[in-house]
């Protein structure tokens, strides 16, 4: 008896376009399975992964030591909710909290869960302890950001299509200039409970502040009372070549927001830490996950603490960044004037692509077709996020990839 052929793309795309929601516009690879920085699609093709599915698979995929910490976990229990005390996460939690230099931490699962819990805790902090009137807390964020797609998150969103159509949006919010120390000054008043801030804006396109901005950010909230709190879901455990970008200007704000790498490229896992001072104003009932937390999420979680840290890849972000940032910069140089510009810290890069000479989404279309995974985001900027344990072999080879791919006749302008 014949076997049946086995589906092609074409297929696995038909299936998602016909049954799925049209929320995202996928690169046209069908990916079948992955392995380290290396993935291939249903016909057998191979890539290598820059995008490192924006920093959550940090670790590379499926690694090793991630997948038998959940196997083993497996084996044992998975969820059975808050409700009841568990083996694996008191020892997540104090290997997070030692790590990162903070007193609390609360386990969510996504990256914008996490981002609501500090918005809750910012807000409680204001009336319980710097004394706001009740149902006046302001929280100062900066134009460009992306903390998430909740309808409180998009609300203070300053893209309208991340707004478009969802309202109405709750009230709260103050808009400043990201890097601009004096725009938070003015937009400041007397009940301003916190300012939340990524340290890169990622969604942005990889922007950075200037030199100096969060070292006299952190002095000004000190000075003001108001609370920092640094969202560092993309940013944080390597990604810039520190265990958390706030490191690279020697301060530490009031509370961290992590997620993505935290789940190790396996599961969905994120956290909110502060210090007692201001995690406290939580007590029971106040907030809570089903999922948070949950014995498989924090055996993976601490596995891949643990694999950061003895495997060195925080440091192998900090010697190969270079590298990669040299190599782009190359690119630059050869494929002028179709790149503006070439900015990022550690492995994690944008490019950013002059609209006039060329589209960022062609661009990326093409390095697909060429082997090489990344993403655009804002229609004009390429990201390059790979996982830590990209090689300096691979590196050399996608950068020379893109290369050609940017300058051939190919790449714009576009339509």
């Amino acid at each position: 008896m014949d076997s049946q052929p086995r589906p092609g793309s074409q297929h696995f795309v038909a299936l998602e376009e016909r049954y799925g929601a049209r929320n995202y516009l996928p690169v046209p690879v069908v990916v079948e399975r992955a392995r380290d920085c290396l993935v291939w699609d249903v016909e057998g093709r191979e890539y290598i992964d820059m995008m490192g599915a924006y920093s959550a698979v940090s670790h590379g995929h499926l690694h090793p030591r991630l997948v038998a910490a959940a196997t083993r976990q497996l084996e044992k229990v998975a969820v059975t909710s808050r409700a009841y005390h568990g083996s694996t996460l008191g020892p997540f939690l104090q290997k997070l909290c030692a790590l990162a230099g903070f007193e609390r931490a609360l386990p969510m699962n996504t990256g914008a869960e996490a981002v609501e819990t500090a918005i809750k805790c910012a807000r409680r902090w204001g009336y319980r302890v710097k004394g706001i009137p009740d149902g006046q807390a302001e929280i100062l964020v900066a134009r460009g950001n992306f903390h998430g797609r909740t309808s409180t998150i998009v609300g203070f969103s300053s893209e309208p299509e991340y707004r478009a159509g969802f309202g109405p949006f709750a009230p709260g919010f103050r808009h400043f200039d990201f890097g601009d120390l004096a725009s938070i000054e003015a937009a400041a008043g007397p009940h301003t409970c916190a300012v939340l801030i990524e340290p890169i804006q990622g969604e942005a396109g990889v922007v950075l502040p200037p030199p100096g901005f969060f070292r006299a950010l952190r002095d000004w909230c000190t000075r003001e009372r108001v609370l920092l709190i640094d969202d560092e879901v993309q940013a944080g455990l390597g990604r810039t070549g520190r265990w958390f970008a706030f490191e690279h200007e020697g301060i530490r704000p009031d509370a961290l927001i992590l997620g993505k790498a935290l789940g190790g490229g396996l599961l969905p896992v994120s956290a909110f830490l502060a210090d007692a001072a201001v995690m406290d104003v939580f007590e029971p009932g106040s907030h809570g996950s089903t999922f948070g937390g949950n014995a498989l999420a924090a055996a993976v979680a601490l596995e891949g603490l643990c694999v950061l840290e003895e495997e060195q890849l925080v440091e192998r972000a900090a010697r190969h960044g270079p590298l990669l940032m040299e190599r782009l910069h190359e690119v630059r140089r050869a494929a002028a004037p179709l790149i503006r510009d070439v900015r990022g810290r550690g492995l994690w890069v944008g490019v950013d692509i002059d609209p006039a000479h060329g589209s960022a989404r062609r661009l990326v279309e093409r390095l697909a077709a060429r082997g090489v995974l990344s993403k655009e985001t804002h229609e004009t900027v390429i990201r390059f996020a790979p996982p830590l344990t990209i090689t300096p072999v691979l590196i050399e080879k996608a950068c020379a990839v893109f290369r050609e791919v940017a300058t051939t006749r190919e790449a714009g302008p576009p339509d």
